[in-house]
């Protein structure tokens, strides 16, 4: 095998490798809200994901305006992997040009900030690790609410290893173009209505029964492009994208699970919701754009070592699948 066939080997490998040293859903992004209460107070809010590096960090306040001061001390309380606060402020003039930030950010860590002043639009800011505060504008910037979102949908799939080993055991399993443009286009249609659905209410499911099922159907897509060619063909091989469709109504659920820790901000749900699912598609498609090259440059370059190769990355699909699965049981 060429050196250059051996690259492309280790690559489409690890794919199915490497996420077993990753966790499930390592998105879990902060919030800090600031809600007016009437002409000088105001509610704030926030949530501080655990781990960071610095814990003393974790219980250290958001910065807020210069304009503002606490009423008291702020109480905190645990909450699912993250610590959770709330504090009242007393603000005077307008806070245009006041600075709200979140101490301690590194990495990828992200903090969604939603400032919402009566009679007036609701402001959304993201901050980064580069951008840990940000000055308030006096008016909301347009778009504000979808660029957040999106890249929050963005982040959602290339972090949440559980969505994105399904997408890629899927594209594993069907290698005609045609059949892996329907299947995910059914995976597509599926998840944003049910998405749609558990975001706004109309439907709901429990979500631990909810993260241990997405887990399973990652071991049976494995399993599925492990046995292919050695039996007659199944019905995911057959009828990829009514697989894909009845799962990604799971995954769905899943989705919604993640965006409601995140919240959706009152008055803009519309763009939010719309934004994080075009964001989940935007990543959705760079991921099965990057596995497919990868498929092809090993198919042309050294074809014998495309079987081998992607019967070894299901099995490291399988094998997280499985420990994801017990893990979510047990927990």
């Amino acid at each position: 095998m060429s050196q250059t066939a051996r690259l492309f080997a280790l690559l489409l490998a690890l794919i199915g490798l490497a996420p077993g040293m990753a966790q499930a859903d390592e998105l879990r992004p902060g919030y800090i809200e600031m809600a007016q209460q009437d002409s000088q107070h105001w509610s704030l809010s926030w949530k501080t994901p655990l781990p960071i590096p610095d814990p003393t960090m974790a219980t250290v306040p958001p910065e807020i305006p210069a304009q503002c001061s606490f009423d008291g001390d702020p109480v905190l309380s645990m909450g699912a992997a993250a610590i959770l606060g709330t504090a009242q402020l007393s603000c005077t003039g307008d806070l245009a040009g006041g600075r709200i930030g979140m101490p301690g950010l590194v990495g990828n860590a992200d903090v969604l900030v939603r400032l919402a002043p009566l009679d007036e639009s609701v402001q959304a800011y993201r901050l980064t690790a580069r951008e840990p505060a940000i000055t308030l504008a006096a008016e909301p910037e347009t778009g504000q609410v979808w660029r957040s979102y999106f890249v929050i949908g963005v982040e959602h799939i290339l972090m949440g290893w559980d969505h994105l080993l399904f997408v890629i055991a899927l594209l594993l399993l069907v290698v005609d173009f045609w059949r892996v443009v329907k299947a995910a286009t059914a995976f597509t249609i599926a998840h944003s209505i049910t998405l749609a659905g558990a975001s706004l209410g109309f439907v709901g499911l429990p979500q631990a029964p909810v993260e241990a099922l997405i887990a399973l159907s990652i071991v049976f897509l494995a399993v599925e492009v492990a046995r292919k060619g050695k039996h007659a063909p199944s019905l995911a091989e057959q009828w990829p994208w009514v697989v894909a469709f009845l799962f990604g109504l799971l995954h769905g659920f899943g989705f919604a699970g993640a965006l409601n820790e995140i919240g959706l901000p009152e008055g803009e749900v519309p763009a939010a919701l719309l934004s994080f699912n075009i964001g989940v598609e935007a990543g959705q498609l760079a991921v099965i754009a990057a596995v497919m090259l990868l498929r092809e440059g090993l198919r042309r370059i050294r074809p014998a070592a495309v079987d081998p190769t992607v019967r070894l990355a299901s099995y490291g699909i399988g094998i997280t699948g499985a420990y994801w699965m017990f893990d979510r049981i047990l927990a």
